[in-house]
């Protein structure tokens, strides 16, 4: 009991410093200079695409930084990708109208067509950590792309969100079985 009480303390007392400590770091991404902001819409070929908020793309020691300001997504881990071409239009495939199509491929600079981890020289340079979003539909967590160096890398391209999570292979469905496109942004 006496440990229940002091772990529900200390969560009383950390969880709102973690908060703010998050808060703040959205703010200096806002105010970093050098950031990219990727304003992020909700597909919807039909009805048209909606406002989902943004992701800022900040430079560091460890490669780029993509820190999400998004409300409005479905609960869980989402692929995360970026995508060959800036555009984040419909395009009609096999007679259907497909969100977010005219975005391309994976961004795979170096033609290794294969989906992998983020950090394996092996895959396409778009993959992505999946995006994680919480119950209430907000993903918050910034994303490190380590072998992604700098912003004018990315500039040209287009930010993408896929319905389900990613499991980094081909295997057992393709491109990490991530679904359909769910969300889009312009690099510009």
């Amino acid at each position: 009991m006496k440990k229940t009480l002091l772990v529900l303390s200390l969560a009383i007392v950390i969880l709102p410093i973690a908060a703010h400590s998050h808060d703040h770091e959205s703010v200096h991404h806002a105010k970093d200079k050098n950031a990219l902001t990727v304003e992020m819409e909700l597909l919807d070929p039909v009805n048209g695409n909606k406002p989902l908020g943004h992701v800022y793309v900040t430079e560091s020691n460890y490669g780029l930084v993509f820190t999400p300001e998004l409300k409005g997504l479905t609960a869980g881990l989402h692929g995360f990708h970026i995508h060959e071409n800036p555009s984040c239009d419909p395009k009609e495939k096999d007679g259907e109208l497909i969100a977010g199509l005219e975005a391309g491929g994976h961004w795979d600079p170096h033609n290794t067509k294969k989906h992998g981890f983020p950090w394996s020289d092996e895959a396409h340079l778009g993959d992505l950590p999946a995006l994680y979003t919480d119950v209430d539909g907000n993903a918050n967590n910034p994303v490190l792309a380590p072998r992604i160096k700098t912003l004018a890398e990315i500039k040209g391209r287009s930010l993408m969100i896929h319905v389900g999570s990613d499991n980094h292979s081909d295997h057992p469905a393709p491109l990490g079985g991530g679904g359909a496109r769910m969300a889009c942004g312009i690099i510009k």
